[in-house]
């Protein structure tokens, strides 16, 4: 495939992602519809904690306060049925649509409401787009309000250049995602902060954000640096990928067993943005599983 092959298609999935998915969404009964679609489908997944991300989009039929109230409800309903499963929510700012003071709404939103759930926000949109320093202000307003910070980081050539990067540290998130085009003067100070990574393996690989396959994936990489690792689905819709997938990926090309999975999970329950009793709850429930699984395993030989 040549260059431009692998432009044009990264183009289309921004493209259908930015525009036609969204306007699928315009009306608070779809919302709700597949929000909880979402949540059922991590569930049957086997996810016990999950932090679900959203773009409070305004539209002519829904605005932004209506939206996230909607999908703040559609979550404690559905927690109320399921309590396997705790939900939390990340507000995203579209880095291309929308302006400072467009950012400083979604900010409020998720600062007023914090005791609901909402527990971080991102720069997300398309990567080819935008001014990211825009939001250095607001973002700021949101660590000061004790909200955990996650950016979409590297996610392209044209959104890793040096200064955007640079930029986008000065914000002092706690995570970071794709971390796919990053020179190796950042990488090391992405190790040194240790900051949580956001790894999308499946989404990198089929909408041609890197060159090569699976095994070529910067998770090789970044395994053996002492940052938390979060293998993330990014978008299930689009790629097919639920997250069991893309931790089975990891193992098959990478040569990672259970005991490893499971110590890349735990090691990423540092990073998750709920708080110290969600963190412990999490860890108790690995524990639980790991024994479970061991007790199987005996059983079987």
């Amino acid at each position: 495939m040549h260059i431009h092959d692998h432009l044009s298609h990264r183009g289309r999935f921004f493209s259908t992602f930015s525009k036609l998915t969204y306007q699928l969404c315009d009306d608070l009964e779809t919302l709700v519809y597949a929000t909880n679609s979402v949540l059922e489908d991590f569930l049957n997944d086997g996810v016990v904690y999950l932090e679900l991300r959203t773009i409070p989009r305004k539209s002519p039929n829904v605005s932004r306060e209506q939206y996230v109230d909607t999908v703040l409800g559609t979550i404690e309903a559905f927690r109320s049925k399921n309590s396997r499963m705790s939900i939390f929510l990340i507000l995203a700012i579209d880095r291309g649509n929308m302006s400072a003071a467009e950012a400083d709404q979604i900010i409020n939103l998720a600062i007023e409401n914090q005791p609901r759930g909402v527990v971080g926000v991102d720069i997300c949109g398309n990567p080819t787009r935008g001014n990211v320093s825009i939001f250095k202000d607001s973002f700021y307003r949101a660590k000061m309000s004790g909200l955990g910070i996650t950016l979409h980081f590297g996610e392209t050539a044209a959104s890793g250049s040096p200064s955007e990067l640079e930029m986008l540290l000065s914000f002092q998130p706690d995570r970071i995602g794709h971390v796919i085009h990053v020179p190796d003067d950042i990488k090391r100070e992405i190790a040194k902060r240790k900051l949580g990574l956001e790894l999308c393996i499946s989404c990198n690989v089929h909408a041609k954000m890197i060159n090569g396959c699976f095994l070529d994936h910067h998770f090789g990489y970044w395994r053996h640096e002492d940052c938390p690792i979060a293998l993330c689905t990014d978008d299930v819709g689009f790629f097919c990928s639920p997250v069991s997938n893309e931790h089975l990926l990891a193992a098959q090309h990478f040569g990672l067993s259970r005991g490893d999975l499971l110590d890349m999970t735990l090691k990423a329950v540092d990073a998750i943005f709920a708080g110290k009793q969600q963190q412990e709850k999490i860890r108790q429930d690995i524990a639980t599983f790991a024994a479970t699984w061991e007790v199987e395993k005996a059983a079987i030989l």
